[in-house]
């Protein structure tokens, strides 16, 4: 059954207002990641003298098992060792070496413009948050004054949908559905819909399933085949939510989704609790992608944009 809910509302357009600072919330999500990527590493390590062999590998250890992943580990381990460094700026140098990594990209924020059609195609694996990211961006951009439609792109999970419909209603935003429609046939209707009803935010929800990589794959190639024909001079982003607790597996999905569609950001969900925040930092390097979006609690106004600096702040300070 087809069901469109639209509010009949005009309302003007706005950029995404900037919000207070989030900096407390943030450190105390990330307590347990400066834990295990800092704070163990650095209070381990005594003295005013090189880093020696014994305390390479310890270092070496704890930044595996902070889901920095062993590539990188290593190179900064290398650096250590090369570069002489010594136990008292341990703490100054991976602060740098970290703050350089995360420099993939000049924008922190989702390209974002007014004045044109935004669109923003969302993928992750089910169970990483990709529905109640969704809802709170959202909730995010209706809060700033856009015109904004979720389309339930994952066609084929009712359960999918229903919770999709759920939150365009907590963020009074209208969807477009249709169950066991084609999703790419969807969001081709969607952004006509966008078009001739003056609507300046789309959001497309897609497939997560990975029991079956090659057609996930094939389908979320279509449906981004679709959006770049439908484009013209649509603001894009290509968004892929990743479980903040799952560690390098995040990394493994990130490979399948960039394969398929050319991510553009990362959004982070579930970092509150976990000391595997590390998998931001073997993205970016491995992949060259930025972080733009990071939740910070379960509320609907818990999603902020990713800040590097606020980020190295909260893990160092």
């Amino acid at each position: 059954m087809f069901n469109f809910f639209k509010n009949n509302k005009t309302e003007e357009n706005k950029e995404i207002s900037k919000e207070g600072s989030n900096f407390g919330v943030l450190k105390s999500i990330l307590s347990k990641t400066a834990n295990s990527l800092v704070n163990n590493i650095t209070n381990s390590i005594t003295g005013d003298k090189p880093v020696d062999e014994f305390e390479l590998e310890d270092i070496e250890a704890m930044l595996i098992k902070a889901d920095l992943g062993v590539d990188l580990a290593v190179e900064i381990v290398n650096k250590i060792k090369d570069e002489k460094i010594k136990s008292s700026k341990l703490k100054d140098f991976l602060r740098k070496e970290f703050s350089e990594i995360l420099d993939v990209s000049k924008e922190e924020k989702l390209k974002f413009n007014k004045d044109k059609l935004n669109i923003y195609f969302v993928v992750g694996v089910n169970g990483a948050g990709k529905t109640t990211l969704i809802g709170k961006l959202a909730n995010k951009f209706k809060k700033a004054g856009n015109k904004v439609l979720m389309v339930a792109g994952d066609t084929f999970r009712a359960a999918a949908e229903e919770q999709l419909d759920i939150w365009s209603k907590r963020a009074n935003v209208d969807i477009l559905r249709e169950d066991k429609a084609d999703s790419a046939s969807l969001a081709f209707r969607a952004i006509d819909l966008a078009r001739k009803e003056n609507y300046n935010v789309v959001i497309i929800d897609s497939a997560g399933r990975l029991q079956n990589k090659f057609n996930l794959v094939e389908e979320l190639k279509k449906i981004k085949n679709v959006i770049l024909k439908k484009l013209d001079e649509a603001n894009l982003e290509t968004i892929l939510v990743l479980d903040g607790s799952q560690g390098q597996n995040g990394l493994n999905q990130a490979l399948v989704f960039n394969e398929a569609v050319d991510i553009t950001s990362i959004a982070i969900t579930k970092l509150d609790g976990s000391a595997k925040g590390g998998i931001i930092f073997s993205i970016a390097k491995n992949l060259k992608l930025p972080t733009k979006l990071i939740g910070i609690g379960e509320g609907i106004e818990d999603l902020t944009d990713f800040s590097k600096n606020d980020f190295i702040n909260a893990l160092f300070d």
